[in-house]
């Protein structure tokens, strides 16, 4: 008799266990979203409406490729379009599409930033923290921040590798670790807006560039494909897929605001 009520104890809670874990979505995400505070706005909307969990896994963008690629989520949403478009050309994801956008910014020690703020872009920006050997805290990661600083770099005439572990620093960390690291040592640091928005450690640590082209910042979000990952949980990701694509979802992502701005503009794009 105690066989039978133990073998119908394990039937009940692996049940359980499995529409516990059924009733989850798994975000896969950069940091910055999380480090905005918009996860923490958006999230309880949409849980209390459906009834579904969504669990953030943040992680920098190439990391959370990886992670989707290895079947451990059900949704991204990154900010390196090149890198997401090629995840779903290989099959790993059915779809790509734009979510919002925002931009980065060059945060530096305000004592240091008169003539980077006279520069007439951002490459001209970079060059001059080259030419003086300013110390630059870069995060390292391969997240679509990381990529987005590197792409600068490469239209300077620095080799930035030859400077590694001299004024140029990977920190390895996410947005918020490196800004802390950037404050402390009193360096410069590429960041995105959101985050340096939210962040309660600027000291005296200022924006000293933005506005360029080339520091837009696109976010998409990918549906992971259900072929590929056959343990994906589709049916709910694809309902919050269509939830945070809607225009409810899209004017919620614009109303996510801080001193009056809006931190992120929707422009979803089938």
């Amino acid at each position: 008799m105690k066989k039978i009520f133990l073998f119908l104890f394990l039937i009940i809670n692996v049940n359980s266990v499995y529409a516990s874990d059924n009733n989850i979505v798994k975000l896969l995400s950069t940091t910055s979203t999380r480090d905005s505070g918009l996860y923490g706005y958006l999230l309880p909307i949409f849980e209390n409406e459906f009834n579904i969990k969504v669990y953030v896994i943040a992680t920098g963008t190439g990391q959370a490729l990886k992670n989707a690629q290895n079947c451990n989520g059900d949704l991204l949403i990154t900010h390196a379009t090149e890198l997401e478009s090629e995840f779903v050309k290989n099959g790993f994801g059915i779809s790509r599409h734009n979510l919002m956008y925002n931009d980065f910014i060059l945060v530096g020690p305000k004592h240091h930033s008169n003539n980077i703020k006279k520069s007439k872009n951002i490459v001209e920006a970079f060059n001059l923290i080259s030419d003086n050997k300013e110390k630059f805290i870069s995060r390292g990661d391969n997240s679509g921040t990381n990529i987005s600083e590197l792409n600068i770099w490469n239209k300077t005439n620095v080799d930035i590798q030859k400077y590694s572990g001299d004024w140029y620093l990977e920190t390895g960390q996410g947005m918020g670790a490196t800004l802390n690291i950037a404050i402390a040592t009193d360096s410069f640091v590429y960041t995105d807006r959101s985050t340096w928005l939210k962040f309660n450690n600027k000291q005296e640590h200022v924006v000293v560039y933005e506005n360029d082209p080339m520091m837009f910042n696109q976010y998409g979000v990918v549906q992971i494909n259900p072929k590929h990952c056959n343990m994906t949980n589709y049916n709910y990701s694809n309902i919050f897929f269509k939830w945070i694509t809607s225009k409810k979802g899209q004017e919620l992502i614009r109303s996510y605001k801080l001193n009056g701005k809006s931190l992120f503009i929707p422009n979803f794009s089938e």
